[in-house]
């Protein structure tokens, strides 16, 4: 595309090349070429709106970050139904089977990112934080319905689920864990912590 021509929501269209392109091919392939190639613009496009690549990357991940929060509320306005082992295991297989697992190498990888994510996310990882905060919400939630025990401690629960769940997802070059592994997990971590028994059919 001509360096003249005009994008539309050109940030959105650079971002979503930037994930096709860490998702087809890693982070070590993640060049500033690469995503104006893939969103099929010039590279100038993406200097244009960015100071530099690791500004443009770390707005990436903090974007990325930023849409689990409709997957959030849905979670916490399911407190109540089914069971909480189900809603878990559904939030964490939806949360990794995003972007999120390429995101975490992706930090690791690239030391000026990290610099420029700390400038606005002081601790942790993006994506990781926002879903331990996503599983800590519902669960208290839960406990306040009743179906989480009252003494449960949600905020060491929901790293737990979150760093557990990483340790199935992370560095697989086959198909991603099966469901049944991942509720495995869940109903393990939450072992002696919920107290509803499954909802019986209707």
């Amino acid at each position: 595309m001509p360096t003249g021509v005009h994008i539309r929501n050109v940030r959105a269209q650079l971002f979503d090349a930037a994930e096709r392109v860490l998702l087809r091919a890693g982070p070590s392939a993640l060049t500033s070429r690469a995503v104006t190639t893939e969103a099929g613009c010039a590279k100038g496009v993406l200097h244009r709106h960015f100071a530099d690549f690791d500004e443009f990357l770390a707005d990436f991940v903090l974007d990325r970050a930023g849409r689990l929060a409709p997957q959030a509320a849905a979670l916490r306005e399911s407190a109540g139904t089914r069971t909480v082992p189900d809603n878990v295991t559904d939030a964490l297989t939806a949360l990794f089977g995003s972007t999120a697992v390429a995101i975490i190498p992706l930090i690791t990888f690239r030391d000026e990112l990290r610099a420029q994510l700390r400038r606005t996310w002081p601790a942790g990882v993006p994506v990781l934080t926002e879903g331990t905060e996503m599983l800590a919400s519902y669960l208290a939630a839960e406990r306040e319905l009743g179906r989480v025990a009252a003494d449960a401690d949600v905020d060491t629960l929901a790293p737990t689920l979150i760093g557990a769940a990483h340790l199935l997802y992370a560095d697989r070059r086959d198909a991603p864990p099966e469901t049944t592994a991942v509720r495995k997990v869940v109903t393990t971590v939450l072992a002696g912590v919920t107290t509803q028994s499954p909802p019986e059919p209707t």
